[in-house]
Parts: C-alpha cells; structure tokens; sequence
C-alpha cells in the first residue's frame, strides 16, 4: 500500500496538517498544543487504518477479477451490507453470473458447431463416396450402356440432392444469424396451400394419393408468402413420404381472434414415440426416416415458422397417422 503516489501524498499532507495544528496550538499554549498533538495523531491514525482497511479491500476486489478472468465464475464476493464497496461488489457479482451464463452459451454454441460440422461432413461424405465409386466404373470401356445410363443418373441424383442440402444449410444458417428479413404482408392461405404443393401434385399421383383440402377461402395471417410456402411444402413432403400408396393426406385451415390455424395430417406409420421430441432439430432421422432422408427439411420448418412469431406442433399415433399444428399469432394492438 506504502508503494502508491495517492497513500504517500495522503501521509505527507496528514503529517503536514498535524505539525501545522500543533505548533499552532503550542504557540497560544503549551498544554493546548500537546492535547492538539495528541488528537490530531488519534484522528490521523484512525484516518490511516480506514484508507488501509479500505485498500485492502480493493486489493481483495483486484484478486476477485483475477480469478474471475481465469474463468473462476463460481466465486460470489456479495456481502449484503450497505455502502458503496458492497454496492460494488453485487454490482461485480451480477457481472460474473452474465460472464458465466455467456460461458456456458459459448460452450454449447462450440458443441453444436462441432456436431453440426460432423453432421454435415457426414451427410456430404455419402454422395460423394458414391459418385466417386460409380465415376470409376463408367470410366470402364467395357461397361455395358444400359448401366452407364442407370449410374449417370444416380450420379445426376446424388447431385441434386448435394445441391438442396447446400442450399437449406445457407438458408437456415441465414435464418439463424438473423439475416434475413421476413416480410409482414397479408397472406391468403388458399393461395399459400396452392403453391406450398403445386410440385408435389405429382408424387401423389404416382402413389394414388388423396389430397383433402378445407378450410374459408378469406383466412389469412400476416407474414412473408414465400418463406412459409417453404415451410408448409416440407410438412406435406413429409407427410407424403410417410403415407403408403393409396392413402389420404389432409390439409385444414381456420382463423380466430388469435391466431390463423393450419393443420397437415396424413394416415401414415405415424412417428415412434421416442421419436417425436426430436424430429424438428436438424439431421435427425427417426426409425421410421427414408434412406435418402437428410433430416432437415422440419428443422427449416420450425425455424421458418417460429421466427415468423408462430408455433409448430405434432402429434402422432403409431400406424394411425401423423398431425403437424401450425400457429400464425396475430400481434394484439
């Protein structure tokens, strides 16, 4: 403590004000100018061991931020008395409790690069094996043309299918970094259903699907039109890939004072039990997913749909079908 300019001045000037007040006093009258001395050495001594006392606090404080820096974010320095020292130290406690909530957040953000990383090298790694097996055998002079045929086109499929998981991975990073602004426009959710299946008429048809559709042609929502049309296109896409040949896939929609309510059902094997906590988080594949499923399409679902300010839903029963509740809010004025 003796080692700082602020405490050698304090001493300098304190001695300064003793000295000046005792030889003033002892000059008017020697026993004055003693008690005066006596005094003012009591009240520079008690001055001195406060400013210590108040020192070794702030030593205390430097150590607590040390520690803190060293990552030590468990250590609580409160002690629930009054005064600015203990104003400061809650104050550096609701610091350290913000530092290690960021902490755990920047750990599991790590976790979740790392796995997603891994998922993704993964979902890459599959494709490319297999185009790279199938380069090898057209290059064979002697491979009969109706397997050069059949190999370029899987080729071809292993391609557009690298292209969509590139494409949905930048859309839903976009959508997680908050870069992309959805638009708040009215939207007719006949005319959203309309687009949401106009290319996937086709695979009902090849599966002899019944589509149903219901709902008051006036329902809307506000929100962006094409974004959600994203959305509801990989419900019923999935829906589709769940519902044998034959079956019957239902889209139903309605409106009330709070919310714009769309439901997607289908009579497929319906999802494990097990399962359905899990389906909407990205590269998850249920015992029940298709090889070629990549697990993400719901995953940009519920991103879609939630940072629109709705909610998304399922419910399913085993060999009786699945339900996807979608929830548009209105905003309340």
């Amino acid at each position: 403590m003796l080692r700082n300019k602020e405490i050698k001045l304090y001493i300098t000037l304190l001695a300064a004000v003793v000295i000046v007040g005792f030889v003033a006093c002892y000059f008017f009258n020697p026993v004055s100018g003693i008690i005066a001395l006596l005094a003012l050495l009591l009240m520079g001594a008690v001055s001195f061991m406060f400013t210590r006392w108040r020192y070794q606090q702030i030593e205390k404080l430097t150590e607590y931020l040390k520690r803190i820096a060293g990552g030590e974010y468990s250590l609580d320095i409160r002690d629930n008395d009054e005064g600015e020292l203990s104003i400061l130290k809650s104050e550096l406690y609701k610091v350290t409790v913000t530092l290690s909530e960021q902490a755990s957040l920047l750990k599991k953000d790590k976790r979740y690069l790392a796995d997603s990383i891994s998922d993704i090298s993964h979902q890459l790694k599959t494709p490319i094996t297999s185009m790279s097996v199938m380069t090898d055998l057209i290059s064979d002079e002697n491979l009969p043309l109706d397997k050069r045929v059949e190999f370029t086109q899987n080729i071809r499929s292993q391609l557009e299918r690298l292209q969509w998981l590139v494409a949905s991975l930048l859309k839903l990073s976009k959508i997680d970094a908050g870069t992309i602004k959805f638009k708040k426009e009215q939207v007719n959710v006949q005319d959203l259903v309309t687009r949401s299946i106009e290319h996937l008429l086709i695979p009902m048809e090849i599966k002899e699907q019944t589509l149903e559709i219901s709902g008051d042609e006036y329902t809307e929502f506000r929100g962006d039109f094409n974004w959600s049309s994203e959305a509801l296109t990989n419900i019923i896409k999935n829906c589709l890939e769940h519902t044998p040949c034959g079956g019957t896939i239902g889209i139903s929609y309605s409106e009330t004072p709070i919310y714009t309510l769309i439901k997607v059902y289908d009579q497929g094997e319906g999802i494990h039990k097990h399962d359905l906590p899990y389906i909407f988080d990205r590269f998850y594949k249920g015992k029940n997913a298709h090889n070629d499923s990549i697990g993400i399409g719901l995953a940009m679902s519920k991103s879609i749909v939630k940072n629109q300010g709705g909610s998304i839903e399922v419910t399913s029963e085993k060999d009786k079908g699945t339900q996807f509740t979608i929830k548009f809010y209105k905003s309340i004025v």
